[in-house]
């Protein structure tokens, strides 16, 4: 018999204390995602691209499922979803999915890290109520990201949930498509699997949290190797630690068989996170450490030297503009590029000005953060962009970026990559739509924490981890935090959260 399966996706990673907000306007462009789509535009948009929703079509039209687009909707990491979007997206998925009539099983491709305004748990929310409305009976299975802050709430009201095993999340796809199998599994038994859910008591900086690297990689390691026998779906979840709310924090869902394939598993996964929280740290550099060690190290090397401005990253809330990392560069006098600086009110002067005008203007800085401001000085417009491409690299997967107009401005012998809208600086194209080469750049400095890896390490001849001022502290030790659960522990052997305290709460660091 053909199954008939609704398809909806609502994605955000919330960092609670960002700077800007995440309105409407920011899911219909989409930003980094895709743009907001409806009905049939979901399947036709989301065929073959590297998100959750590509792997779920995918395996739907392999498995010959009769498939019943709703809505899928992204925005790029910022600060709280706004309350009137966050309804009006919320309420669209579950009042399509009633609409849809009879249906076999759901499927959601969700983030698992999103605060709206006046729900700290999006996700929680978003599926309980779709349980409410449609009944225990309909199988729903979601796709979650690997910094998903995942919530008993979530966890009762889905019979499966699905995370990442890579970050950078090459695997998007390959997630989506092993959700829709395990949601194809619970609709061909008839009956839910059985669910182990464990929650780890600290918090991991997403600097230190890649899976290319150790321990990240032998954990995810673990973690499929447990999928086996009875033994239906594993996920671990390193959590993203800028949300201020109880259930932030890193988690481990299995299901099984059996309650006793299912707690076996999450035992086992829950064990190896438990010891591997020594050596989840890192070490990092200052603004004018960092590139003057860059500097040392770019003599002598054969491939760019590469700086990840990791407080700034847009993937974790940033707003992609402050000036800390050109500032070090342009004092120092270093030779390289940096990408992406989101202006749009410098894009439109470069635009103005004409390719090799020149212009004084004040760049980035406009987001208010404590210790940065914008740049004042004399640019060259080197080239001009309408900010259209296809991000050809193994993170975006073939996505086409609309980054706005945009020019590649230069001062000294520091070049700068200026849009006028946000997206993660995982891809190569990234430079090379305004004519820089990334791999002729002595120093490039990369506004990201890890995501950049995906498409950057085969041409990297190091990479330093660098902490000018920016919304997303290196460590979440650093951050002002008020709701997390008491007892969880600010960093890796770091100090526990006591929201009785009136005292800062930072952990000791060697940052």
């Amino acid at each position: 018999m053909v199954k008939r399966v609704a398809l909806a996706g609502f994605l955000h990673e919330t960092n609670t204390f960002a700077p800007t907000k995440a309105r409407m306007d920011d899911f219909v462009q989409g930003g980094g995602y895709m743009p907001l789509a409806r009905g049939d535009a979901l399947i036709t948009r989301g065929r073959d691209i590297n998100l959750g929703i590509g792997g779920a079509v995918a395996f739907g039209e392999s498995a010959d499922w009769n498939m019943v687009p709703i809505l899928w909707a992204g925005a790029i990491p910022s600060a709280h979803v706004c309350k009137t979007a966050y309804e009006s997206i919320t309420d669209d998925i579950i009042s399509g999915i009633v609409a849809a009539g009879t249906l076999d099983g759901i499927f959601l491709d969700l983030h698992g890290a999103m605060v709206a305004e006046h729900e700290e748990d999006g996700e929680g929310r978003l599926l309980s109520r779709l349980r409410a409305a449609v009944g225990p009976a309909v199988p729903i299975a979601a796709a979650l990201d690997l910094h998903g802050n995942i919530t008993s709430e979530m966890v009762e009201a889905a019979d499966v949930l699905v995370g990442f095993r890579t970050y950078p999340h090459v695997d998007m796809a390959e997630t989506g498509r092993r959700a829709a199998q395990q949601l194809d599994a619970v609709m061909a038994r008839g009956a839910p699997f059985a669910k182990a859910f464990r929650r780890l008591p600290f918090l991991v900086p997403i600097a230190w949290q890649s899976t290319r690297s150790e321990p990240g990689q032998g954990l995810y390691d673990l973690v499929a190797r447990t999928e086996r026998g009875e033994v239906a779906s594993t996920s671990f979840f390193f959590g993203f630690p800028a949300a201020d709310f109880p259930g932030c924090g890193p988690t481990v869902v299995c299901y099984g068989e059996t309650q006793s394939a299912a707690n076996g598993a999450a035992d086992t996964i829950e064990r190896a996170v438990l010891d591997a929280e020594p050596a989840l740290a890192g070490k990092s550099f200052d603004p004018d450490a960092g590139v003057i060690e860059a500097m040392r190290l770019a003599r002598n090397a054969r491939k760019p030297v590469i700086i990840a401005d990791t407080q700034d990253n847009p993937g974790a809330g940033g707003d992609s503009n402050t000036t800390g990392m050109l500032r070090a560069m342009v004092r120092h006098g270093a030779s390289g590029a940096l990408g992406i600086m989101v202006d749009p009110a410098a894009a439109a002067a470069a635009h103005a000005a004409g390719q090799g005008g020149k212009i004084e203007i004040s760049l980035g800085g406009h987001s208010k953060i404590p210790g940065d401001a914008p740049f004042e000085g004399r640019f060259v417009v080197e080239a001009l962009s309408d900010g259209k491409f296809i991000a050809s690299g193994p993170f975006y997967g073939g996505a086409p970026l609309d980054l706005g107009p945009s020019a590649c401005l230069s001062i000294g012998n520091v070049r700068i990559v200026v849009t006028s809208h946000k997206a993660q600086m995982a891809d190569r194209e990234m430079y090379r739509f305004v004519g820089i080469e990334p791999e002729s750049e002595a120093i490039l400095v990369n506004k990201s924490s890890v995501h950049f890896r995906a498409d950057f390490d085969a041409i990297a001849e190091t990479i330093l981890t660098c902490t000018a001022p920016g919304p997303m502290p290196v460590s979440p030790a650093s951050l002002p935090f008020t709701n997390l659960a008491r007892g969880m522990r600010l960093e890796p052997l770091g100090a526990e959260f006591d929201p009785d305290s009136t005292e800062t709460r930072r952990a000791e660091t060697t940052h």
